[in-house]
């Protein structure tokens, strides 16, 4: 059996909930793949940022450029992960 190598990919998203903008959407702030990519997980870890693992939604955003907004099909999937890493932070995990 021949395994296919993982192509593993990381994107972080920065989302500014103090602002008073409503109508900006979260933006790719980091992306990387392989080494660079654990180096993101890694880094993400230590800090304690919650860490959302689907590969899907990884490849695609992966094709955004640094600083540019999520495409709006994405914005409930989106919505829905940051809500769950909020509602774990206000549990202090």
């Amino acid at each position: 059996m021949i395994k296919k190598p993982i192509n593993k990919k990381a994107v972080t998203l920065f989302y500014d909930h103090d602002s008073d903008d409503r109508s900006l959407a979260p933006v790719v702030t980091a992306k990387g793949e392989h080494a660079m990519a654990e180096e993101i997980i890694a880094i993400a870890k230590e800090h304690g940022v919650p860490i959302f693992e689907n590969p899907g939604l990884a490849a695609l955003l992966h094709t955004l450029e640094i600083g540019e907004e999520i495409p709006p099909q994405v914005y409930i999937t989106i919505a829905e992960i940051i809500a769950f890493a909020y509602s774990l932070d206000s549990m202090g995990q």
